[in-house]
């Protein structure tokens, strides 16, 4: 893109019949600017992707359409995902029955701790029995041991029985909340097929069809906020030290050239972008667009400094080593210059307003643009 010029001329005097040309130094007001190329961006613009794999089945959506958050876009046909919903609602249902009191296996349990209960009761029957009967000398000292330690295993039997029933109701519960969950993945995976809008807002770019194969990740939309656009710009290492927020900038559309738009530096992203080896600022437009659409590439001049009644000539009036030849005189004068371009120099000592010059290098224009290197004249 051409930067934005404005022109500013330099009389230049010819002498008739010599391979000369004279001037003097004019006083124009200098811009400083930091060029910036980017791309318009819309507020909120993000990818909507898919979320599974399969061929999409529906496209809800064109170009240019406006969509509100949730809206279903595209579906997606995954029949692996269906497949395994039903299969683990079954399995929930079934732990669910696994876990009720009257479960076969907790039944089973059940009745063991009953029958291990009752052996434990008839035991200890005896013992108090063999206790009464060995204190009157009825019964041997063994026998009555034999009766304790009968008690003693089946009581050990009931409380064994106890502790199992207690394993198997915790794992059958267990069973309940694992296979919940994966009822549930399952279900959050179902609706992947139906890609939604995320948030509200314009349709900008649409990257699928119906009868696509996509993956996961895989961008099928760009949608962002249509009233709001902005310029996103990259700005070099070299220069980022320059730029502050509320510098006004001047942007020019690659499609339009010719038309500069006012604009001024809203923000600075906190981080370098490794994709194009630079900053990123974001400029605000002070009008609304003409032509708002997303990706279209700009250029800007962003206005870092200002210096007042600059002294500047022609480019062509300084020679490689910064020398300027003033008329009437042999020797060149030794000049010192801020910044130069293809067509200004500005000069800081050396010579003054009144100074005239003399060139024989007359290969340059005598009309010279206001481009000063990142600078403007006005």
């Amino acid at each position: 893109m051409k930067n934005i010029f404005i022109i500013a001329t330099a009389f230049l005097l010819a002498s008739c019949g010599k391979k000369t040309q004279e001037t003097t130094p004019i006083r124009k007001d200098v811009i400083e600017t930091v060029f910036a190329s980017g791309i318009l961006e819309a507020k909120n613009t993000y990818t909507l992707k898919a979320q599974t794999d399969g061929y999409l089945t529906a496209v809800n959506f064109e170009e240019g359409n406006s969509v509100s958050a949730g809206k279903i876009l595209a579906v997606v046909d995954n029949k692996e995902s269906g497949l395994n919903q039903g299969s683990s609602k079954e399995l929930f249902e079934i732990a669910q029955s696994n876990a009720q009191n009257n479960a076969p296996v907790l039944l089973q349990a059940q009745h063991s701790i009953q029958i291990n209960k009752q052996k434990m009761e008839q035991d200890l029957v005896q013992v108090q029995r063999y206790q009464k009967l060995w204190e009157s000398n009825s019964v041997a000292k063994i026998d009555l041991e034999n009766a304790e330690l009968q008690y003693k295993n089946s009581k050990s039997m009931y409380e064994s029985s106890q502790e199992y029933y207690k394993q198997l109701k915790v794992q059958a519960n267990q069973q309940v909340v694992s296979n919940k969950v994966a009822k549930e993945v399952n279900s959050v995976a179902v609706t992947k097929n139906q890609i939604r809008a995320v948030k509200g807002g314009k349709v900008f770019k649409k990257y699928k069809q119906v009868g696509d194969y996509v993956t996961r990740g895989e961008a099928i939309a760009l949608i962002g906020e249509p009233t709001n656009i902005y310029a996103k710009v990259n700005i070099d290492e070299s220069n980022i030290g320059k730029i502050k927020i509320g510098q006004e900038a001047l942007v020019q559309l690659n499609t339009n050239n010719e038309k500069a738009y006012k604009a001024t530096v809203a923000e600075i992203y906190p981080s370098f972008d490794e994709a194009t080896q630079s900053f990123v600022c974001k400029l605000t437009f002070n009008e609304p667009l003409d032509f708002a659409i997303v990706k279209t590439q700009l250029q800007s001049n962003i206005v870092v400094g200002v210096n007042k009644n600059a002294l500047l000539i022609p480019r062509n009036y300084v020679d490689f080593g910064g020398f300027v030849q003033i008329k009437d005189q042999k020797e060149k004068v030794k000049i010192t210059t801020k910044f130069a371009s293809s067509n200004w120099v500005q000069v800081l000592s050396g010579i003054s307003d009144k100074t005239v010059l003399i060139t024989e290098n007359l290969a340059a224009n005598n009309v010279a643009t206001s481009e000063v290197g990142g600078a403007m004249m006005k």
